[in-house]
């Protein structure tokens, strides 16, 4: 049978979940049925660019670390501006001005810019783990805060193995969420079996993230981006 997608949706729409949801969604923590839920509203194109980045990140992650570091401030930069010139009716220039403004920071305060990602890192995963050990969503804030100071603080004393494990980490979600948009814009292909596992082992995504994760790690240290450079020999 041939496998065939849906595109009804917009090139330009990432997702149709609105700003006031993920306001939400960062107070309560993200759980799998938001993560299920953006998978199924996602664009094709979309997840295709997601799967690509995804590898990028977590094969080459340390390797072009700065232009990634950049490129996610930049996204930040464009979302924060998305979000103060929606209610301005300009919310196209603003989040060009924010993308701009967010690169251009990033780029000369590289160290910094890590450790903010690691922030925000650490930051999703301790509200994934909470939320996924079942307990209560309302203080996911919590594992948040947890993760966030965990990340950032690693980041400024194990610099080269916080860059492999920020950028394996970022890329194993980008390419689970990449997978799993196209799979649910597969015609004909029982996405119950997905909800069913989800389900019922709350633990398997973050499982999962996780395996990848230290699978990229894994392939960036072998290539050596974990190795000290060799000082020159004193004259």
């Amino acid at each position: 049978m041939p496998l065939e997608v849906t595109t009804t949706q917009p090139a330009m729409q990432i997702t149709s979940v609105s700003t006031e949801h993920w306001l939400d969604v960062l107070r309560r923590g993200l759980g799998q049925t938001d993560l299920l839920h953006t998978c199924r509203e996602m664009n094709p194109a979309v997840a295709v660019i997601l799967i690509a980045a995804g590898i990028i990140f977590l094969l080459w992650g340390y390797y072009a670390f700065k232009a990634l570091v950049t490129l996610n401030a930049a996204a930040m930069g464009a979302w924060l501006g998305t979000m103060l010139g929606k209610e301005a009716g300009g919310a196209l220039p603003a989040a060009c001005i924010g993308a701009f403004i967010g690169a251009a920071v990033a780029w000369p305060l590289m160290k910094y810019a890590v450790a903010v990602m690691g922030g925000v890192i650490g930051m999703t995963v301790g509200m994934c783990v909470w939320r996924s050990a079942g307990l209560d969503p309302n203080f996911a804030a919590a594992g948040g805060g947890m993760g966030m100071i965990f990340f950032g603080m690693l980041s400024f004393i194990l610099f080269r193995t916080s860059v492999m494990l920020f950028t394996s980490a970022q890329g194993a979600v980008m390419l689970i969420f990449g997978v799993l948009g196209l799979v649910f814009k597969i015609n004909g292909f029982d996405t119950h079996v997905i909800d069913t596992k989800l389900a019922g082992s709350p633990m398997l995504m973050p499982i999962v993230v996780g395996f990848a994760a230290i699978a990229g790690l894994l392939y960036q240290n072998s290539q050596g981006g974990g190795q000290q450079p060799v000082p020159a020999p004193a004259k």
